[in-house]
This record gives structure tokens, sequence and C-alpha cells, in this order.
């Protein structure tokens, strides 16, 4: 026998009880995909619980077992047999949520926490309520005793940075009520099923039933078959002229969304989990056979206007099918319920074909205008899931969707905003790789080209390079004023849009000279690249004026919000707290490595650090590693050396009190900490090239050959060669830089694919511990830290542990020397046999 009853966090955890995570579990393995998901469905709650306070949300079941220890007297203990997975999580959030209200409201919250949730103050023996398994119980200790190794790189201190990111990110200073609703909707409003066992009761025999359950019913066979309950007599022929005729338009997939989006038009806060709860609510109080059949063949003209939303090549009208196909291009569902909307009133006759497609044009700008200005995902979902019901009625739809979408802190971003955004914010490090080059691209069709932009040939370019040569620190040597250093100002304008365009020769591009890259861009037939051709030269003056004039051609292109929303500007501070408090213990970051994430300059960093509160602000160093001499501690009890904290984290000084460059993120690294998405280099940019020798690509060898010095080449190729003949293979990638994968194993495999590390000709040895850390056997992070020292063996080479969740690098220029090349490949070899062999 077993007693189930639902439960909530607060009930779980009130009391004298321990829950012991079996020796025998897997390890805490929950990633950001799941914290995510987890994370929306606690903030949603959190806002739905301002009209409702008795709301919950069920997040599954728990199975617990009396332990076969009992406990000491006045403990209730219990292992558990499943969803630890979950508990754990939870439990790490409870120490997030404690420590940031602890630092920004009041001391006495941890102490509160910790006796209420936590721990068992009077039970040291059973001090902790929740026990994980022993792998995961230093990081877990740590995270709950707020020592300075909270937040490490393992899975649990990944966790619980990114919760204490989240809520940095959302924590309103003119709201003093969010952290509590945050804090309430954890441990009151989510809801769980827990299974108790009986002593002596088959737990895995429970386990097994709670989950073997076969091939799941979609919600939309459930609401098929719901419908057609419903049809007794006409069920054969309405499946046959209209059911049958829609599943043939729509897959399962695609038909779950329409019945969501349906949904979505009444009722803007439906999950799609409710699909068919939702429905079925709704299509009970219809009562005829008659209304429902009417219902079906509603469902089957919205299907066919879904369809034409999924491929627009079907829609008649030209300029309604061009804005569709952009629309599709840009790869965001967030606008569906609104193109739904928009088709269904054209065939309803309340709108007109050119009404709708100015009405797509001004969610284009909207999508545009919010990723120029670092927006790009702020609130998105939200925002477009309620345009339907919220935008006024009394409006042609374009007129109302404009309106709708330029009230309110919705990021349509204004003239002044786009022209100010477009000088500072860093472009390429925001959005996703493809909606950039989209922009690029649109740009370059807004010339009026009558020939059409082969976008598949095309990659972004920086014509200041990334990497810049001595020529190029000379150009931009001239433009610098008072004490700015060359590095803060190359940050602040690398990514920036005027610093960018398109070409099909980025890889031959790369470093080369002003000189170089202008031939060969007036030489492209790009009109974007015609204006860089025409300059002499290219530093700060130059990227300024490009950025400009294109800046008047976005707010020509692409319309702004009404007047009534007037004209601001906006610096992304809530950005910067999200990237701070993600920033691992045992690393440091720049004043202008923070600027150039967020388009601002050094000292409105500094002074904003200086009189906000923000997370890990003593993080925040000069850029040559010291402490600036204007830090002062927000609270002024604190009098300790931010030195002697950094120390206590993991970050080495030197003798002259400079923290070590290995530790440091620069932009693009608090670019992914802050969730900015990032081009993957695995998956699908990774394919097979035809080989020379089945094993070097030409165009690899072509464009390194171009890039590096000759025995650069000599010392790279050796490594290469050195891996393929103990048995790896070669991957190459299919950018514009042509990068080569060390593949240990392929896709085939067992055990999936995992590879060490990638080469790129422009000149770095990048060592992949993001992707190793999802894959066997070097899931362990001991094996990834055991990687990492002895690859800091290399002379040159000096990888900080903080980045043990990253893609770190060293030089190509390391291999030049021959025991240094000898090193590497005794390390890569001990990589390759544990890859092949895990259990060895």
């Amino acid at each position: 026998m077993v007693a189930a009853h639902e439960t909530t966090l607060r009930e779980l955890l009130e009391g004298a009880k321990q829950y012991r995570v079996p020796l025998y579990q897997r390890t805490y393995s929950w990633t950001d995909a799941q914290l995510d998901r987890l994370w929306e469905d606690i903030r949603k709650l959190a806002e739905e619980r301002v009209e409702d306070p008795r709301l919950t949300h069920f997040i599954g079941s728990l199975v617990l077992a009396p332990s076969p220890t009992n406990g000491p007297a006045g403990v209730s203990e219990y292992l558990v047999v499943d969803g630890q997975q979950r508990l754990t999580t939870l439990s790490i959030l409870l120490c997030a949520i404690r420590d940031h209200r602890a630092q920004h409201e009041d001391p006495d919250h941890r102490d509160r926490i910790n006796q209420e949730y936590l721990i068992n103050k009077y039970k040291p023996a059973h001090r902790l309520k929740i026990v994980p398994t022993q792998a995961d119980r230093p990081a877990y200790e740590a995270c709950l005793d707020a020592t300075p190794q909270a937040g490490g790189t393992d899975r649990v201190g990944a966790a619980y940075r990114f919760f204490m990111a989240q809520l940095a990110a959302v924590d309103d200073p003119d709201d003093p009520l969010d952290m509590e609703r945050i804090e309430a909707a954890v441990i009151s409003g989510m809801a769980l099923v827990s299974v108790v066992a009986q002593a002596g009761d088959n737990v895995y025999r429970i386990f097994e039933s709670l989950n073997n359950t076969g091939l799941k019913l979609t919600q939309a066979d459930l609401l098929r078959n719901y419908l057609f309950m419903r049809l007794p007599n006409r069920g054969e022929a309405v499946y046959s002229s209209l059911w049958f005729p829609l599943q043939q338009q729509l897959d399962s997939g695609e038909l779950e969304q329409l019945f969501w989006l349906d949904l979505v038009h009444r009722n803007p806060e439906v999950k799609q989990t409710d699909t068919y709860t939702g429905q079925q609510a709704r299509l009970n109080g219809l009562h005829t056979e008659a209304e429902i059949e009417a219902e079906v063949r509603r469902f089957c003209r919205l299907g066919a206007l879904l369809r034409v939303i999924l491929h627009p090549e079907e829609e008649g009208d030209p300029e309604v099918r061009r804005r569709l196909a952009r629309l599709n291009a840009w790869d965001t569902t967030t606008a569906y319920p609104l193109l739904l909307h928009l088709l269904d009133r054209r065939e309803q006759g309340t709108a007109t074909s050119e009404q709708v497609a100015a009405a797509m044009r001004y969610v284009e700008s909207f999508f545009v205008r919010r990723l120029l200005i670092g927006r790009a995902t702020a609130n998105i979902n939200r925002i477009l899931l309620r345009i339907v019901t919220d935008m006024p009625a009394d409006l042609p739809v374009d007129e109302a969707a404009r309106a709708y979408l330029s009230v309110g802190r919705k990021h349509y971003a204004s003239d002044a905003s786009v022209r100010e955004a477009v000088r500072s914010i860093p472009f390429y490090l925001n959005g996703r790789a493809t909606q950039r080059k989209l922009v690029l691209q649109w740009l370059e069709e807004s010339f009026g080209s009558k020939e059409p932009v082969a976008s598949d040939t095309l990659t972004i370019e920086h014509v200041m390079p990334q990497s810049p040569t001595t020529e190029w620190r000379q150009i931009l040597s001239e433009d610098l004023q008072g004490e700015e250093s060359f590095a803060e100002v190359h940050e602040a304008l690398v990514h920036t849009l005027g610093n960018l365009t398109l070409t099909g020769y980025n890889a031959e591009l790369s470093n080369s000279s002003f000189l170089v890259k202008r031939a060969q861009l007036g030489k492209s037939g790009i009109s974007l690249n015609q204006e860089i051709a025409a300059q002499k030269r290219w530093g700060r003056p130059e990227i300024y004026a490009r950025g400009d004039a294109l800046a008047e051609r976005i707010i020509a292109y692409w319309p702004g919000p009404t007047e009534e929303a007037g004209n601001r500007s906006e610096v992304p501070w809530d950005v910067m707290n999200k990237a701070l408090a993600a920033l691992p213990a045992g690393s440091w970051t720049a004043y202008g490595d923070v600027a150039a994430l967020i388009g601002s300059h050094p000292v409105p960093v500094g002074a904003r650090l200086a009189s906000h509160p923000a997370p890990n602000a003593h993080r925040v160093l000069q850029a040559e590693g010291t402490v600036s001499p204007g830090f002062r501690w927000l609270d002024p009890a604190r009098t300790e050396d931010p030195r002697d904290l950094l120390r206590a984290e993991g970050v080495e000084f030197d003798k002259y009190g400079r923290a070590g460059q290995a530790h440091r993120f620069g932009a693009e690294e608090l670019a992914q900490l802050a969730g900015m998405p990032q081009q993957d280099a695995s998956g699908q940019l990774l394919r097979p090239r035809s080989r020379r020798n089945d094993l070097l690509d030409d165009r690899f060898v072509e464009q390194l050959t171009d890039l590096q010095d000759a025995q650069v080449v000599v010392g790279t190729l050796a490594v290469i060669e050195a891996w393929t003949e103990m048995g790896g293979r070669l991957l190459y990638g299919s950018g514009g830089e042509t990068s080569c994968f060390l593949m240990a194993r392929g896709k085939d495999h067992e055990l999936g694919n995992i590879w060490p590390a990638a080469i790129y000709p422009s000149g770095k040895f990048e060592i992949v511990f993001q992707y190793m850390s999802i894959r066997t056997p070097f899931d362990d992070i001991a094996l990834r830290e055991e990687f990492r020292q002895r690859l800091n063996e290399l002379p040159g080479v000096q990888i900080a542990a903080a980045k043990l969740a990253l893609r770190p690098g060293f030089p190509l220029d390391v291999l030049v020397d021959a025991k240094a090349r000898e090193a590497l490949i005794e390390h890569l070899g001990w990589f390759y046999g544990l890859a092949v062999q895990p259990g060895t």
C-alpha cells in the first residue's frame, strides 16, 4: 500500500525532516533548459497569484520510502526514490532566494529560510533537510552555507548561478513585494503529489507503475477523441469531410499548436500544456452534434490559415506573402497568435490584405528594433501572446497592432534609442546569429538592388577584426582620447553595427589590413560594402559615421512606435545584473567588458556600481586586474578588502595586486552568462567535408596557411596528424571560417559524440568544456578539471577553473614549441582513451 496526497514544498520541508538521495541515484543533472522552464512557471505563477493567492502549479510527483534507519527521535527520515532532481532544484532555488533577499532586503531572511526549509537547526547529526548524493554534496553545502565557493562550475553551482541571475534580472527596485511573491510561489504554489510507500513495500514497482505508461497520446489526439465521442451519429461524415483533410494539412504538433492558438485568442495566459483541458472545458458548453460539427468546421478553417503561416509560399497576395516569409525567417512562433488573427480577420472581411501586410511590417520592425537595443527576448512571449486580446478594437488592425506594441515597457525602440544603440550596443552579441544576419540582409535589400542577396554564401564580417593586428592597433590608437585604453575602445566598437557587414570572403579577409579589406569589399557588389570601400582608413570616426548612416536607414525602413510613446533612451542595467549574478566564483571582469556588453562606457558603469546594488560588484575590476580606487561597498558596515574576498573565491593575484587575466571574463563570455544566444559550434554546424589524403580539409589548410606563420601551420598540422593516428576523426565547420573539430566519438557511438577541442585557422585552439559537461565520461567535473590542469602545464596556457562551463582556449602559436606540442598530444591521447573506453 502507498499513501499519496497533493502537497507543497512548505508542507514537505517544515518540521524536523530529512530527505536522503540514495547513493545509487544519478547525480544532479538539470540543465539550463529545464531550469528555464521551471523558472518561467514560477515567475508566471507569482504574477497570477496577485489576483488569486490560492493558485498552484503542479510540477510532478515525489516517490518516498521510509528510511530503514528510521532517523533519530524527532526526525522523519525518507529515501527519495523518484523526484530527486526536482526536489534538489527547488532547494537550490530557495538558497538563491535566501541570499538575494538577505543581500537586498533584510539579512534576517537568511536565518528564517534556513531554519524553516533548509536545515534542522537543533539536530546537528541530521542538519540538512535535503541530502544529495555524495558527489553533489560539497557543491550543495557550499550553496547551503553561502561560502565563497557557492556557484561553482558543476551542475549544482550552475543551477545556483542561474537562479541568482534570474532573480537579479526580475527584481524591480520600485516593487518591494516582487521577491516576496516569488518566494511564496515557490514555497506555497509549487504543487507535488507525494507518494509515500509503507515500510517493506516494493518502491521500485511503484516507480515503474507511475512512469511506465507507454506511448502517450498527444493533446491533439485527446481532443480528437473527445470531439468524435460527442458525434455518435455524424462522426464518420465529419471525419472524412473535415478532420481527415485537416490532418493532411497539419501534423500532430501543428494541430496541437492550432488548438492552443485558438485558446490564446480568448485567454493569453493559457499554457500549451493545458490545451486539451482548456478546449474540453470550452466545448462542454455545447450540447448538440450540430454545434460540435460547427466547431470542427471552424478548426478546419483556422487550420488552413495556420498552414499558410507555416508555408508562406501558398499565400496569394504578394506583399502578405513577403511579410509572412520574413517573419518565418526570423524563426519565432511568438507572432503566430497575431498572424492567425490577422488572416482570420481578412477572411471574415474585417481587414484588407494591405492592412494585414502593414501590421506584419510593424511586428517585423518591433523585432528588429528590440534586437538593436539588446532587448530581443525580454518578455517577448508575454507581450505577443496578449496582443490579440489587448490591442485596441476601434482601430484598423495595422494601427491597432502598432498602438499596442508602442505602450508600456515593451521595448519597441524609438528613433532616438535606435540612433544611440547602433553606436554603442554590441549588435554581434545580441539575439541569434541568424537574426543578426537577417537584419544585415534586409538592410542590403533596402538599397533596392535588382540582384537578390545570396544569403547562403554570406557571413557577417567584422571590418575592424576581433583579433587586431599591429596595423589595426595603430589605426585605433590614433583615435584614443584622454586616459582611454586601446582594449576598452576596441571592445566598445568591434561588435557594433557600424563595424559589421556581409561578405562571402570572411575567412579570406579575417585579420587583413584595411587596404586589403577595402579592395575586396569594393569588388563584392554588395551596397553595404561600398561606403566602407570609399573610406581611406577605418577607425572610430568612420565606424560611428557608418553606424549613424545605418541608423537613419533603419529608422526609414522599419517604422517605430507611435508618437505618443515618446523618445526613450534606456541602458539595460538588468542585462548587466544578470551577467554579474551568473559570474562564477573564482573569476572577474572589467568595467570595459561590462560596458561593451550593455553598450555603455566604463565611467557610467563604475558610477552605477558605486550607487546601486548589483550582484558580485566586487568582481568588477579595472582592465589590468586591480581594484578601482573609487570602489566602495554599498553596505557601510563592510570594510574588507575586495581582493581578500576574491582570493577566497579562487582568483589569483600577482605581487603587484593584479588579478590573473586567465580568470577574466570578457564581453563575449559575459554575453553567454547573460543568456544572449551564441552561435553553437556543435550540432548542425559540424559536417564532413572533402578531405585531402582522407584526413585534412583543403579549405581548412588553405585558411590556416593564409592566416598563420609557417611554424604555426606545421605545429597545428602535427597535432591534427597525431590525433588521427591515435584513432580520432576530423569534422569541419560549415561557416565562413572552416574550423576543425577533433572527434573522439561520432554520433553513431552508443554514448553519442564527444570532442575535446576545435581548431580555428584565425588562431585559436578552443577547449570545449561546455559540450564535454553533458557527455560521458566528461560529465564528471573531476575529469574536466584534470584535463584543465594537464593543459595548464603547457607553456603559455592558463585556463581558469571558473571557465570549466565555457569554451576557453589558447593561441595556436603555443604549438610552435616542440615540447608543448608533444605534451598536448599526450594529453589529447589521455582524453581519447577515456572517451572511447569510459569505464577504463
